[in-house]
């Protein structure tokens, strides 16, 4: 099954045929992106050349890298540095490694993280980087030969007050320590701030990979509180198994929701009574990170259509933490949670957003739900700048104090403006922004 559109082959309709180009500009993540970001634009009458330096990217790097294989071969890898804006601050997103990384794909993520910094209030700007490959087929000397070349191409335009990589799909600390190394080797001195989500001894936070999890379920606290629901009488079904899904779904069940179903890229697991989630952490961490063997619920293998109905499950709340455009007008009218919490980056497309609105379910949009892992990662930065690192419990109760008072300033802004959350996130960061442009002097 594709990581795409709803777990279909974005190329194809479901029967076969070629897809439309309303299709293919729905799957689109930038045109998503430019959705939710022209609603906001118009709400807030912001006009022309303002309105253009906002949408559009800052920079756009693309490079072409040549690695040593282990046969002896070179092969040409392509890769993607955006920096979308750095008004309030250095670039600041993840670098992730994937056979289908685009450009539209990285400009869309770029832009995400412009509005997400801003929604959190952390002084980042939005970058996002991406290389072509498949880490499957790769080994460990081939990866890190792979993330030094793709470092030194993109090194002109990195730095810690420049642009931060952090992980992304299919990257880790491992990457990330590669990425600083090679970066220090080049100034000529050790920069652990050059990026963020590092191993623990050369400048990573404690927290730091659970904080996307502990962010996603923290939105998913709050927006229960807005549809009058608790966690222990909430049923949770969780796209994704992986640094948010699985970790995510493991805190929610500390905090008492029953956690009834969740996926890798291989199928699903469903158990109606709840999952028993220290157990299936326990079973992928033995197995490889796969669900299939575990014997405290019913297995679905990754059967045409598998992804699609596992988002159809009945339940309070949803969490899309695996893939973008997971939720799409072929789906949104089937969705049965009372609220969705989106752990990934653009799991629903614009369309989709409006349909889910329209039915009056709750969505807690990327740009505020998945704000963790950037708001520790800021924490990670002023910590490494200041060589003075924090207990995992200051790192917590700092996130969930964000993310609490994030959510708050949301949902005030959606009321205000009689709006989605997802719009009324869109205002408070593009508000957020423009407001910087008007006092460092340019205006319309």
């Amino acid at each position: 099954m594709s990581n795409g559109s709803a777990g279909e082959d974005a190329h194809h309709s479901p029967d076969g045929t070629p897809p439309s180009k309303a299709w293919l500009d729905e799957i689109n993540p930038f045109l998503s992106m430019e959705k939710g970001f022209n609603t906001a634009a118009d709400l807030l009458q912001i006009q022309g050349g303002v309105r253009d330096v906002l949408r559009m990217p800052d920079r756009e790097l693309t490079v072409n890298v040549p690695v040593l294989m282990r046969d002896g071969s070179v092969r040409v890898f392509t890769g993607y540095r955006v920096q979308h804006n750095t008004l309030r601050g250095p670039a600041k997103g993840g670098i992730r490694f994937a056979p289908d990384v685009n450009l539209q794909e990285v400009r869309a993520l770029a832009a995400w993280m412009t509005w997400k910094c801003s929604v959190v209030n952390v002084p980042f700007g939005g970058g996002k980087g991406g290389v072509i490959c498949d880490v499957r087929e790769m080994n460990t000397l081939e990866l890190e030969r792979l993330t030094r070349a793709y470092t030194v191409a993109i090194l002109d335009i990195l730095g810690p007050d420049r642009d931060v990589p952090a992980p992304d799909m299919n990257t880790n600390e491992q990457t990330m320590a590669w990425i600083m190394d090679t970066y220090s080797m080049h100034a000529r001195r050790t920069t652990t701030a050059v990026v963020t989500g590092k191993p623990l001894n050369i400048g990573g936070s404690k927290g730091r990979s659970e904080a996307t999890g502990r962010g996603v379920t923290i939105s998913a606290n709050e927006a229960l509180k807005m549809a009058g629901l608790r966690p222990e009488d909430s049923r949770v079904v969780v796209q994704g198994a992986g640094n948010v899904g699985g970790l995510g779904a493991l805190l929610m069940h500390r905090e008492g929701y029953r956690v009834v179903s969740i996926s890798d890229m291989y199928g699903f697991l469903y158990n109606p009574k709840g999952l028993d989630m220290p157990a299936v952490r326990a079973h992928q961490r033995a197995h490889g990170n796969r669900l299939e063997g575990f014997a405290g619920g019913d297995y679905q293998g990754t059967q045409e259509g598998a992804r699609v109905e596992q988002l159809e499950l009945e339940c309070e709340v949803l969490v899309p933490a695996a893939a973008g455009e997971q939720i799409t007008s072929r789906n949104a009218e089937q969705i049965r949670a009372r609220v969705i919490v989106e752990g990934a980056n653009g799991p629903t497309t614009g369309i989709a957003s409006d349909i889910l609105d329209a039915r009056g379910i709750i969505v807690v949009p990327d740009i505020l739900a998945n704000a963790g892992g950037v708001t520790v990662s800021y924490f990670e930065w002023v910590q490494d700048r200041m060589g003075y690192f924090w207990t995992e419990e200051i790192v917590n109760s700092r996130l969930e104090q964000v993310m609490v008072q994030s959510f708050a300033a949301v949902r005030a802004t959606a009321e205000k403006y009689g709006v989605s959350l997802r719009t009324g996130a869109y205002i408070l960061a593009i508000d957020r922004v423009a407001s910087v442009y008007r006092m460092r002097g340019f205006s319309a």
